[in-house]
């Protein structure tokens, strides 16, 4: 299970929407037990693992992963987190006690940590889990997890969605990712396995954990996925602007705080070489500094409009403005 650490260095636009709108349909109300969803899902649910091998390094050139999928067609599509399997030059997959097949990573992207595995060949007799609508979840919902928890392969763990739409701090672009919060028990292994609903519906794909917390888990919602499966699976990766360009918000507050000449809008802190950002000439930051736990670079540009409307926050530049 990873925890949010890393840093993503490319942008997106992303619609968390998929055409299903909550409000339009009628809640339905389910009350599986955790014995009936298992015994339904765990089928579906497999177990990843990989091996990779860093040439550049003299010791300790052989990592191994462990993770979880679940599979979401006839065909053996896989549906996982992209940092279970990214790196890995080799895939297995466990479908059960004793059945042990091969599989290839066809598409991945590491910010929305999404990934789809294909099994190797025509599987046989696989069960298939149902992907439900995570726009019509509610806060105080039943879910479980099934996932492989510190290689310990099918556990279950039973809890409750915390909060939606919660952003993580893994890159300046976390924003496009409205995570799922619940109280499930999830560990390392769990990554890329089902969050389930109590119509025993695939609802997200666990994805991360808050490292200083407990019980305080995320997941991608499902919508999401649904969304990007067919460009992972045709593309490998998907196809998305770039504009190079990585730094915060400065409001007028910390403006104020920082009592240097800056007005309020997206201070540019860094810009990736060969970006549309660098070839259009707008200047990064070269002055480190640090107020309280947040650290700055400045001296770069500031964009305060973008197609002639004020940007107020770093995902939308009015209030009533959709991803898109």
């Amino acid at each position: 299970m990873k925890t949010f650490a890393y840093s993503i260095l490319v942008f997106i636009t992303l619609s968390t929407s998929t055409g299903i709108h909550a409000k339009d349909e009628p809640t339905v109300l389910c009350e599986k037990t955790t014995i009936e969803l298992f015994n339904n899902l765990s089928p579906a649910v497999v177990f990843i693992s990989g091996m990779s091998i860093d040439p550049y390094e003299e010791q300790d050139r052989v990592k191994w992963a462990i993770g979880s999928g679940v599979i979401i067609d006839s065909e053996g599509h896989i549906l996982t987190n992209s940092h279970v399997v990214l790196e890995l030059s080799e895939v297995s997959i466990a479908l059960g006690e004793n059945k042990l097949v091969t599989a290839e990573v066809l598409g991945a992207d590491p910010i929305l940590d999404l990934a789809v595995v294909k099994i190797i060949g025509s599987p046989d007799n696989i069960s298939v889990a149902r992907m439900g609508n995570s726009d019509a979840l509610q806060i105080g919902e039943d879910v479980i997890a099934i996932g492989n928890s510190m290689g310990l392969e099918k556990t279950v763990s039973k809890g409750i969605i915390s909060g939606l739409n919660r952003n993580l701090s893994r890159g300046p672009m976390n924003w496009l990712v409205p995570y799922i919060q619940t109280d499930a028990a999830l560990s390392p292994g769990n990554s890329g396995g089902p969050l389930v609903n109590l119509c025993g519906e695939v609802i997200g794909i666990n994805s991360a954990i808050l490292e200083e917390g407990e019980n305080i888990g995320f997941a991608v919602p499902i919508n999401i996925a649904k969304r990007v499966l067919p460009e992972l699976i045709e593309h490998g990766r998907i196809r998305r602007p770039w504009h190079g360009i990585n730094g915060k918000m400065l409001d007028f507050s910390l403006v104020m705080l920082i009592n240097y000449p800056l007005q309020p809008g997206f201070l540019i802190e860094t810009i990736e070489p060969g970006s549309a950002a660098d070839q259009a000439g707008l200047r990064a930051g070269v002055l480190p500094l640090q107020v309280g736990a947040q650290e700055f670079i400045l001296g770069g540009d500031i964009i305060t409009k973008v197609n002639g409307e004020s940007i107020t926050s770093a995902g939308c530049s009015n209030a009533n403005s959709q991803f898109t």
